[in-house]
């Protein structure tokens, strides 16, 4: 070899190594990023709420008088039957005790009532007396006016007088019966609250079952004074249950009767089902645990989940719904990470042989992980999820499992 083409031999490499370490030393390292799929298949959209169950037939045995529950004869989770199981037996209210001034006063309106009876009885003799005097009056002019010695007008007038007799004893019978029942109401203030316990047997009302079913709340297990009204126990069929979730109201104008929810930690391990049955007309305000004022209502859901499936599962129970507000069997998705804002617009980073490109999308429904797209991707394609301000349109792209 000549030593001018050693020569240009060794410039040549000399150049190509030279070019090898600038291309080394100022190329763009491939920016690491997370990728997935755009998938096509099932997707919907849910409200998620907390709730609880409930019976959805509840009884409430009540206390109908005034008076003093006696031991409870049954305990919660006890069976009943309707119109043969004692669930509550109430002794009617003694009478109370007098305290010394309401003592006196009734002592008082005794003697004024048996006063009274005197002057019926006065009244009822004097009108008696006048009655006989006025019937004598009237059998002699009577006879006269039979001889021809009086004339009818005497006659007439002792006819009224009689009669006006006849009326006054009638009052006075009543003045005498009033003055005795006066007596009567007098002496009941007075009686003293009757403690036997013959008495109290003989005379308490026994509140039977209004349904078959199980006794899910006692109010009290011992004896105790009620009052009218006052709940005692309560019934109902823990196997027939409804939900009930505690909603925004502007999430519940979006659901339809009969949309179907998800119920999950209710503690059992399955995923049970339920149907939305109705929404309460009228919502409330609640302030959230930020002091938001919200507008809620309470939706009620009918269990599909047959009961077997959900054993244990009962009244008053903490669960969580996801209630389908969306579905579609064949929506076309990505995860809601890869969109951005582009102005107005939505776009994603599409990785393509290794380079990011930057592509706008129109959107339809989204949850919380996932985004319907209507326009712009194609299934099988790969999107950049997170995407960082080192990625733009052009950049080399590595997956982050790959290295």
């Amino acid at each position: 070899m000549s030593y001018s083409t050693r020569t240009l031999v060794l410039s040549g490499l000399g150049v190509a190594i030279l070019a090898g370490l600038s291309y080394v030393s100022f190329r763009t390292d491939p920016v690491p990023v997370d990728l997935a799929l755009v998938t096509q298949g099932p997707m919907e959209v849910t409200i998620n709420a907390d709730g609880h169950s409930q019976v959805r037939d509840l009884f409430e045995v009540a206390a109908p008088i005034s008076g003093t529950a006696l031991r409870s004869p049954v305990a919660e989770g006890d069976s009943v039957r309707a119109g043969e199981t004692v669930v509550a037996v109430v002794r009617p209210a003694s009478s109370a005790l007098l305290d010394a001034r309401s003592q006196l006063q009734a002592e008082a309106a005794l003697h004024e009532a048996l006063a009274s009876r005197h002057v019926a009885q006065a009244d009822l003799k004097q009108a008696e007396e006048t009655a006989r005097f006025a019937q004598s009056q009237f059998d002699r002019t009577q006879a006269l006016v039979t001889r021809g010695v009086a004339s009818m007008t005497r006659l007439e007038d002792d006819t009224q007088r009689l009669a006006v007799a006849r009326a006054s004893i009638e009052a006075a019978k009543a003045r005498l019966e009033m003055a005795d029942g006066a007596i009567e109401r007098a002496r009941a203030t007075l009686l003293q609250p009757d403690r036997t316990e013959e008495a109290a047997e003989s005379c308490c009302i026994e509140l039977k079952a209004p349904s078959d079913g199980v006794v899910l709340s006692v109010a009290a297990i011992s004896e105790r004074p009620v009052a009218i009204g006052a709940p005692l126990v309560s019934i109902g069929d823990p196997t027939k249950l409804e939900l009930v979730a505690d909603i925004l109201s502007n999430d519940a104008v979006r659901l339809r009767p009969g949309a179907l929810a998800y119920v999950e930690r209710w503690g059992g391990s399955e995923v049970l089902q339920a149907r939305l049955d109705r929404i309460d007309p009228k919502a409330r305000t609640k302030v959230s645990a930020l002091g938001i004022e919200e507008q809620r209502v309470d939706a009620y859901f009918e269990l599909v989940t047959p009961a077997g499936a959900r054993p244990n599962l009962s009244d008053g129970f903490s669960v969580f719904l996801r209630i389908v507000e969306w579905g579609a069997e064949d929506a076309l998705q990505i995860p809601l990470s890869a969109l951005f804002r582009v102005g107005e617009d939505w776009a994603v980073f599409v990785a393509e042989d290794g380079l990011a490109e930057q592509r706008i999308v129109t959107i339809g429904q989204r949850n919380d992980r996932m985004v319907e797209i209507l326009s712009g991707l194609t299934p099988g394609e790969q999107v950049v999820t997170h995407p960082s301000d080192e990625i733009s349109s052009g950049v080399s792209l590595i997956e982050r499992s790959s290295i």
